[in-house]
Formats: C-alpha cells, structure tokens, sequence
C-alpha cells in the first residue's frame, strides 16, 4: 500500500528542472518521485538538439507510464510569454494577432498560429504547450497581462481560443487554457502576491467564465490560478485551493472533465496563504489533478511528502489520492497515444523558422500604427 501511494503521489506532480542537462541530484529525486512530466523554461533550453536529450532522459525516469506518456509542457503563448523565442524565433502575442485577424478579416490567423506554435513545440521534444490564455483583456489587469489576454470580451477571447486549439489539435499538440477561473480582473500579479479580485458571482459567470463554458469540449486542460474572490462563495481562498471554484464551479456547474492543473504552486500568491505542504494537500482534496512545482527540488519533495503523509493519516484521502492517479494516468495514455514527436532535419527546422518569422512580419503589417502591439 505505501508503495502504491507513494506512487501516486509522484504521478500527480509535473516538475521542473535547474539547467540544460540534469544533475546526479536530479536523476535521484526523479527516480523517487517519478512525476507525471516535465515543464522546461527558458533556463532550461539551449537548441532543440539538446532539449530534446534533456526531456528524453528526464522522462524516462518519471511515472511507470513512460517517457512517451509523460507531459513535456512549455509555455508558448507568444509575445512576452514565449520560451522558444530566442532558441527558435518569436512569435506574436495573442493580442497582436487577434488585432491583425480582426482587420483582415483573416481568422485563419489565429489557426496559423496556433499550428506554428505546435510545430514550434514539438521540434523541440514538447507534447504540452500551457496556452492559450482565455483570462479577458480589462482595464485592471492591463499592467499586468499586457498582451498576454487576446481581447477584452467573452465572444473574442471565445473566438482566438477555439481557432489556436483547432491548430494545436491539427499537429497533436495538447493545450491548456488559463487562468481559471478569470485573471482579467485583477491588478497584482500572482507571481509575487495573491490578488483579491472584486468582481461578483454573477459578473464572474456572465463574463470571465463564459470561454469556459463554451471551450469545455475543446480544453484538454485547465490551469487553476492562485487568485481569490472575495465577493463570492470562494471567499479570501486561493482559487487553486479552492473546493467551490474546482470542484462545484468547474466540475458540476460548468460540466469540465479534462485534466485540472495547478499555476506553479510555488507562486506568491498560493505560499503567502499557506506553506507547500498545506497547498499540496488543499489542492489536491479541493480537486486539483496535477500539481505544476517549477523551480526548486525542496518544494517538489516537500510537497510530495506532504501527499503521502497525509494519505497515511487518512483513509479518505488516501483513496482519493489514489483515484485520482488512476484517473489521471488514463487520461494522460489517451492524450499522448501518438509518443514523442519525431525531430526535424536541419533544413525542416530552418523552413519552421522561416514561417515564423512570415507569421510574424504580416501580423505586425496588418495593424496600423496606432493598434500596433508588441511582440
């Protein structure tokens, strides 16, 4: 059984690694925790040669599913958010390309990019891109998001979403909508601190909500963020934490039945309310599937102690946990039935590079200077 649960507990995290190769520290805890994959950073990737050898290796010692069914997640959204810019070429924001489809009246724009970015990621060894972003573009959240929001309606945000996940799809990329349940509201980032975002129940569902609603069918994932909303049932707690946001929102009003992912838990904005071990247990009991732990090996392992501990102590939670890594590995096998992606050729990665760089140049023509975005 404490085998069976430690398990488990390993299969619930996603994790995230120092530098361009591993560490025989790193080799160690992979082997004990054996997570459910691997996020990289920018810290992370050099060209796509040796990224491709660094998630081979680390994956390869994750959950008892293997290297071709573990998650290989990096955050390409574009713009400012975009972890292949320097190593393959940048790509524009969502805002930028939302302006630019919403003047030619080319929504094929916003389809192009989402192919290119999952050609972008699966060059590089990826199986998971963390967008796109459904938060909406409002003025609280503009210093904030910036480019990040694509638009500041529901129909809008809707409308880029469904055709980037139409060209993720197109090349078997997984995406994952964020930052439930809505950022756009809020002025502080969660990086640093946890926002208290003042919008009611109502507005909440009218509109923040509302791409949720309509995308539920489409979002192999959604991210949870770590931001409270204290004029709803959820109170002063984190989203991420959260039992009526994750479970009676998300799972029983909206009827979502993909994977529930955590922001990085080690965020501000979930450690300045609780400590890891508390987080840890919090989400997974409020209905989180994947905890995302992105930078510092103490965290992982302390959370990952915290699971087992708890499920020790409770035959609740143990079952719970257990469950929840048997629900999981089943949706992660069918998610990722095609294995790895195959690497380009020399002359295959130029011609990508190429048609980013296209991409790129006619969203800039199409905006007059005074809509003009930054990449």
């Amino acid at each position: 059984m404490t085998a069976n649960l430690r398990q488990a507990a390993g299969s619930l995290l996603v994790v995230g690694l120092g530098g361009t190769e591993l560490t025989n520290l790193e080799r160690a805890w992979l082997k004990l925790v054996r997570p459910a994959g691997i996020v990289l950073f920018r810290r992370n990737i050099e060209d796509a040669k040796q990224t491709r050898a660094l998630l081979d290796e680390a994956t390869a010692l994750c959950s008892t599913l293997g290297a071709a069914h573990s998650f290989r997640c990096v955050d390409v959204e574009g713009g400012t958010v975009d972890r292949l810019r320097d190593a393959l070429a940048p790509m524009p924001s969502a805002r930028a390309v939302t302006l630019a489809a919403r003047r030619t009246g080319k929504t094929m724009l916003i389809r192009e990019q989402g192919e290119l970015v999952a050609q972008g990621v699966k060059a590089f060894g990826f199986n998971t891109t963390l967008a796109p972003v459904v938060d909406l573009a409002l003025p609280d959240s503009a210093e904030v998001m910036g480019t990040r929001a694509a638009a500041p309606t529901a129909p809008e945000v809707v409308d880029y979403a469904r055709n980037f996940l139409a060209g993720l799809a197109a090349h078997g990329v997984v995406g994952c909508g964020k930052h439930f349940p809505g950022l756009g509201g809020g002025a502080l980032d969660s990086h640093l601190e946890t926002p208290a975002i003042r919008r009611s129940g109502r507005e909440l569902w009218r509109k923040d909500l509302a791409p949720y609603r309509e995308l539920r069918h489409e979002l192999p994932m959604i991210m949870v963020n770590h931001a409270a909303y204290p004029d709803t049932r959820g109170r002063n707690r984190p989203a991420s934490a959260s039992p009526y946001w994750i479970t009676t929102v998300l799972r029983k009003r909206l009827g979502y039945w993909g994977i529930i992912f955590s922001d990085d838990m080690e965020m501000g904005g979930i450690l300045k309310f609780m400590s890891m071990e508390e987080a840890a247990v919090a989400a997974i009991r409020a209905g989180m599937d994947l905890l995302e732990i992105c930078h510092r090996p103490e965290m992982i392992l302390r959370a990952y102690e915290a699971l087992i501990a708890e499920g020790e102590r409770s035959s609740a939670f143990r079952k719970l946990l257990l469950a929840r890594a048997t629900q999981t590995a089943r949706q992660r096998v069918k998610l990722f039935a095609v294995g790895v992606p195959p690497a380009l050729s020399a002359r295959q990665f130029e011609a990508l590079r190429s048609r980013i760089l296209r991409f790129q140049e006619s969203v800039a023509n199409a905006q007059p200077a005074a809509e003009a975005q930054p990449a």
